[in-house]
Formats: structure tokens, sequence, C-alpha cells
């Protein structure tokens, strides 16, 4: 087997490989944390896996290459083993280094959140080279593992440990990731809160999706690219700049272009994802991605001058090693996993009170109005209508001053009869 490209073998190798062991294109994508089209890719030679992808894909290769070795070494027997009727030792398992909560097993299928896991330790794992490690990544979290090197394994006791371990190994990295991203320390902590915590409210969800690293770093990006923090009057002033000049440049450089410029470059040269995986993290096409990452590379290199006389086709790892080397002015320390499992319960709990509270509120209301609506209908009278043609009622006139003396004389006159009305001389 040849080695052609960082240690893997020729891609045609690469697809006998797979066909030698009868495994398919959705069993490698489910056991690399990838999709089908990726692992095609891979076969084909037209891309390449990068950063922890690449050492993991590695290990799944030289696995497969161990196969045929092994079962070659069962059909002959252990040395010294002449009685081919004695019952044969039980070989020992190949186990498969499943991330917490991943959707994929050893056999392919789904993993049920609530049932037990698998979790890596990779106490024992030998380092990988400094300038290859994808930004806060602090050791492998690789996809399977063949008959050599192979991590020791402990069981899961239930979700809330499968959570701690993905919290552990991912949340130093996710702050430095959304440091990069932002600037600000105050709120790249506060999106790894938001995103674990939101994580673990669609724990289910979470355990069951294919790169559970992917979805929560999705949300915590878009929460440290948010425009509306703009608007808070805690992130109005800049913090303390890195102490080195040339973190410095490199951070105000990764400030100044565009957030998905950002975003996009953060992911292919920061984390170490390939080309397909960084524009389906994106949701943009693979050509646009590859423009993005082009047009980033030229503004880097016009603002930093380390990156201006590195030839093009060097840039991105000259890039890598930068960004894995910058160091922050302060610590980027998240909080402890149980915190945020209780944050989000908590909160989970006022949302439920204040839910039951308002539906109290709204059935008192509704049985007071019950209660005191009337059970009669009452038709309002009908408004009065103008009647034409008759005359309006007209009262006595009013009474001019003779008619008043007239009015006066008559009652006080004791006279009564004709006599009353004679005229008489005055």
């Amino acid at each position: 087997m040849t080695r052609n490209v960082e240690g893997l073998p020729a891609p045609h190798e690469r697809r006998s490989l797979r066909e030698a062991a009868e495994l398919t294109l959705d069993e490698v994508a489910a056991a690399m944390g990838v999709t089908a089209a990726t692992v095609r890719h891979w076969e084909s030679g037209r891309t390449n896996p990068r950063g922890r992808k690449h050492a993991a894909y590695a290990r799944f290769l030289d696995g497969l290459t161990a196969l045929p070795a092994a079962a070659d070494a069962d059909a002959a027997g252990p040395p010294g083993r002449t009685d081919p009727a004695a019952p044969a030792e039980p070989a020992e398992p190949v186990l498969v280094a499943v991330a917490p909560g991943a959707g994929a097993g050893a056999e392919g299928g789904p993993a049920a959140p609530e049932g037990p896991a698998v979790a890596t330790d990779t106490a024992d794992t030998p380092a990988t080279d400094t300038a290859d490690t994808p930004v806060g990544d602090t050791g492998d979290t690789g996809g399977a593992a063949g008959a050599v090197d192979r991590p020791a394994v402990r069981p899961l006791l239930g979700p809330a440990d499968a959570f701690d371990t993905l919290y552990d190994r991912a949340a130093p990295a996710l702050a430095l990731q959304s440091y990069l991203l932002s600037g600000r320390r105050a709120l790249a902590l506060e999106a790894v809160d938001r995103a674990f915590t939101r994580a673990w409210d669609q724990w289910p969800e979470v355990a069951t999706d294919p790169d559970p690293e992917g979805w929560v770093r999705a949300i915590a990006y878009e929460h440290a690219l948010s425009p509306w923090h703009r608007f808070r009057r805690a992130h109005r002033r800049p913090d303390r700049p890195p102490a080195d000049p040339a973190d410095r440049i490199l951070l105000d450089a990764l400030l100044a272009l565009s957030p998905v410029h950002r975003r996009t470059v953060l992911l292919y040269d920061g984390v170490g994802l390939d080309l397909p995986d960084t524009a389906a993290e994106t949701e943009a096409t693979t050509l646009a991605a590859g423009n993005r990452i082009l047009h980033a590379h030229a503004e880097l290199a016009a603002r930093i001058p380390e990156l201006a006389d590195v030839p093009v086709e060097k840039q991105s790892a000259a890039l890598r090693e930068r960004l894995v080397a910058l160091r922050p002015p302060f610590a980027l320390t998240p909080r402890p996993a149980a915190a945020v499992r209780g944050g989000g319960e908590r909160r989970g709990r006022q949302w439920t009170r204040a839910t039951l509270g308002l539906t109290a509120v709204i059935t008192a209301a509704t049985a007071y109005t019950v209660a005191t609506a009337p059970t009669r209908y009452d038709p309002p009278p009908a408004p009065g209508e103008s009647v034409t043609g008759v005359p309006p009622l007209s009262g006595p006139q009013q009474l001019t001053e003779r008619s008043r003396q007239l009015q006066d004389k008559l009652r006080t006159d004791p006279q009564a009869g004709p006599a009353r009305i004679t005229p008489k001389i005055e």
C-alpha cells in the first residue's frame, strides 16, 4: 500500500479497502461523522480530509488494512497450538470510538438518546503535531479506530454523563473559536453557555445527530455573530487586545472580515473542516465556500505581513499555524457542565411556572366572565324616528304688558255677573 497524501493511501486504494471490508459509503460516512458524498470525494481524490478527520480516516484505513491479517491469524490459530479440535480463544473485540451522543455506532445504526453509550479516553493516545491541530482541539475525536492504537472505553451512566463528556471536550475549543469570531471574552463565554444550554434542552435531538459538536458549534457561531449585540451596553467597549503584537494583528485582521467570510475561514483553517463540510455548515455551495476562502485569504494577506510573502497554496497551512498559536490576553474558562445543565433546567422550570401561572389567570378570568355574564338577551330599544306632516306642539304665547294688566284686573275685581264687564267712566 502506497502513501501519497500525508500518510493516507492512494484514492483507489481507499476504495479497495472499503470494498474488501464489505462496507458501504453510508457506513463509512456514519463512522466518520460526515456525509456519503464527502467519503466519495475522498475515494476519488477530489478532496482530502483535514485536521482531526484526517487522523481519524487514517486510523480507520489502517484498521481496514489490519482486518485481513487478523483474519489469517485467527484461521491459523495461536502459536504453539497443534490440536485443531481444541476450542479457540475468543478474539479481542474491535471497538469503535463514538463521540457521546453520536448518531451512528459501530453497526452504523442510530444510538438511542437514553441508552448506554461509549466514551473515548484519549489519555494514552499519542499527541499530534501542533501545526495540524485545529483551533482549540486538545485531542483526537476521530470516528473510528482500527486494531492499532485503540482508545480505552468506559461506559456512560446516562444522558447527563454523555452531555458532560461532550461539554468537557468541546467547550474550551468552542470558547476560543467564539472569541476569534467576536473579539470579546464575555460574548464568547455567553455563546458557549447558550449553545450548550440549548443542546441540553434538546438533548434527544443532539444525541442522535451524526455530529453533535457541529450542532453545538452552529448555535454558538450564530450567537457570537449576531448583529444585535452592538446595541448592548456591555459590548460597546472593546476588550483588552492580546499582548503579542502578532496576535493583535491577526485578531484585528479577522475582525475586519465580513461575518460570513470570518466564519468560513475559521471553519476551514481553524477547525480543520474540509471544503464540502465547510460549505454545508455555512449553508452555501462548495463553489461559494471556496470563493469565500480565497477572498478571505487575500484580505488577510493584505493585513498580515507574515502571510504576504507566503505562496497562495501554502497560505492555508500558515494561517492554521497562526490561529493555533494565538493566545487571548485572559483565560477563556467556560462554566462547569453541571452548572450549565442546572441553569437550563432552572430556566425550564421558570418558564413552566410562568406558563402555568398565565394559564391559571386566563382560566380565572374566563370563569368570572361566565359567572357574571347575563343568561338572556335583552334587545336595546329602537331609536326614535322623525314623523313629517305633523305641526309641532306650541304652548301659550308670552303675555304683553297690557294683557298682564288686564289679567291682574280680572283676578282682583270681586264683582261678578254682567256688571263685571260694564264699562265705567273713570
